[in-house]
């Protein structure tokens, strides 16, 4: 990649940010991501209640949390463009549909990387009412940002399907509840009963679940970190397909 290519990288994902806080949409998500997160880690989560010093009842809610909170950001990134006719625009642009994709995808990710950030107090509330181990609490917001990454390239994909944001939306809930309840105890003990052991193991190898507990008991595994990657590979792949397709359409 040479530096043409991240500068036009860099132009797209300014243009991305900027488009975010032009509008109080930005401050709405990130307040409603606060608020459902203090929810969910306090009083779903029994924080205070659990009486151990550990942020399990925060992790654990991300995959349900950003089911829906991720779609919303992502279900505008191509059908906003092609509802506006701005995608030809965009890509008459002296850059690729690869480096249009990358600068979307990247602002986007930055955008909710920076609401996971400002979710600090959490870690430090759990430091001042003990010693929890601060690895194990690093290792889950890393693998948190990559499950967010990994939801956000799937809405990325849905959005270059339709012009349509709701449909955007819904398509991109659905998939990445597939990837959910592919590895959910309660669905694999179901799926034991008409399936072998093998099969039941195999479906649940593409739960974002069963890679995202990993990173919540603090270890980092190679398989687990691939995996998020090669989702988020192969979506943006797809939607560089979909968009050369109606490009050349």
């Amino acid at each position: 990649m040479c530096s043409s290519d991240l500068a036009n990288i860099k132009t797209i994902m300014k243009r991305e940010l900027g488009g975010y806080f032009t509008s109080p949409i930005a401050y709405v998500f990130l307040i409603i991501f606060l608020l459902l997160t203090g929810f969910f880690t306090f009083t779903i989560g029994n924080f205070f209640e659990r009486g151990e010093a550990s942020l399990v009842s925060f992790f654990t809610w991300h995959p349900w949390l950003y089911l829906f909170l991720v779609p919303a950001v992502g279900m505008r990134l191509w059908s906003e463009e092609r509802r506006l006719g701005t995608m030809e625009l965009l890509l008459t642009m002296p850059l690729t549909a690869w480096e249009a994709i990358v600068g979307k995808f990247l602002a986007s990710w930055a955008f909710l990387a920076l609401a996971l950030a400002l979710t600090f107090p959490v870690w430090i509330t759990v430091n001042w009412l003990g010693s929890p181990d601060n690895g194990i609490i690093a290792a889950g917001y890393v693998g948190s940002l990559f499950l967010a990454g990994s939801y956000l390239a799937i809405s990325c994909m849905t959005s270059a399907m339709t012009r349509n944001q709701v449909i955007s939306f819904i398509l991109s809930v659905v998939i990445c509840l597939f990837f959910i309840l592919a590895g959910y105890t309660p669905v694999t003990d179901l799926l034991v009963r008409f399936a072998s052991p093998l099969v039941v193991d195999i479906i649940a190898s593409f739960s974002v679940m069963t890679h995202f507990e990993g990173f919540q008991r603090g270890v980092i595994d190679l398989r687990d970190f691939l995996f998020f990657v090669s989702v988020i590979g192969f979506a943006l792949f797809t939607t560089g397909v979909i968009i050369r397709g109606q490009r050349a359409g």
